[in-house]
């Protein structure tokens, strides 16, 4: 019997195994599983019935989910360009700081700490179309003499939700390429002034190629975290008006919850996870073309 006993090791970490089989890998198993199946939350019994691909096979001639495809991916490259640009001017600022640079720090760290949904409560009072800020404030300035529907129509919601989304991440941007900043050796800009060079060809040549694989570490932590995007826009709009601000994630719960298909749900699920994997892939190649450069160079 001795033989047979499990390693000491093994049975201390057996717990945790069964834990993370509970919580994690069995529900993961059911709905990969699920997605190949009618599976309806008011018809339970309809898990059993194996269809195959027919719910992936159904997404490619789905309007309503290529659409909500296409404005995630909007979302994403708008949100991520607008956050990179914002995010390298806030740090560059807090770095040529002289005094209180610590205070600045953790000033520029506060959006991060509010919850999404904080965030689009926050944001969904501020563009209120009767006692929002924004439209109070364009008022009081003679910019306009009625209040803009800011929640009602669909374009203008799409820029609510994506001014929510850059306000709350910006920080993050502007966190990393800080430290690229601060990491960055002082003698190749000194070479780069006695060269003659101007504070564009300095930042061009030298500043930007040393910061950049800072700026990839960003994108990809905020590409997975825009593909998933579902609090802030639940929240401001819940896909409306008429599912003009409708993406992935709230697309997916409206479709596994409201309309009770949580096979086809789960079809979705999967492939807005393949899409987080693709945008995941290609600026883990861009981090690492980055840092060969700055070997290179360096």
């Amino acid at each position: 019997m001795k033989s047979w006993r499990l390693p000491a090791p093994f049975l201390l970490l057996l717990p945790t195994f069964i834990v993370l089989a509970a919580v994690v890998v069995v529900p993961l198993l059911l709905s990969v599983y699920s997605s190949f199946t009618p599976f309806r939350l008011t018809r339970p019994d309809s898990i059993w019935i194996f269809i195959g691909f027919r719910n992936y096979e159904r997404l490619l001639a789905d309007w309503d989910f290529w659409v909500a495809f296409g404005r995630t991916v909007l979302l994403l490259t708008v949100a991520l360009n607008l956050e990179m640009i914002l995010g390298l001017g806030l740090a560059m600022l807090v770095e040529k700081a002289t005094r209180g640079q610590r205070a600045l720090r953790t000033v520029m760290m506060f959006p991060m700490m509010f919850s999404p949904i904080l965030v689009g409560f926050q944001f969904k009072f501020m563009f209120n179309d009767n006692i929002g800020l924004i439209n109070n404030a364009l008022q009081s300035l003679g910019l306009t003499d009625r209040a803009i529907p800011w929640l009602i129509d669909g374009t203008l919601a799409f820029i609510a939700i994506l001014t929510a989304e850059v306000w709350s991440s910006t920080s993050v941007f502007a966190i990393f390429i800080l430290s690229g900043l601060m990491a960055m050796p002082k003698e190749p800009m000194e070479a780069a002034r006695v060269d003659g060079c101007t504070p564009w060809q300095t930042f061009r040549y030298v500043t930007w190629p040393f910061i950049m694989p800072f700026a990839f570490i960003a994108m990809t932590i905020r590409s997975l975290d825009i593909a998933r995007a579902y609090d802030i826009v639940k929240i401001m709009t819940d896909g409306g008006p008429a599912k003009r601000t409708e993406i992935l994630w709230t697309l997916i719960a409206r479709t596994g919850y409201s309309d009770a298909r949580m096979g086809l749900a789960n079809a979705m699920a999967y492939f807005a996870i393949f899409l987080s994997i693709v945008f995941t892939v290609i600026f883990f190649r861009k981090l690492a073309q980055a840092r060969s450069q700055i070997g290179a160079e360096w």
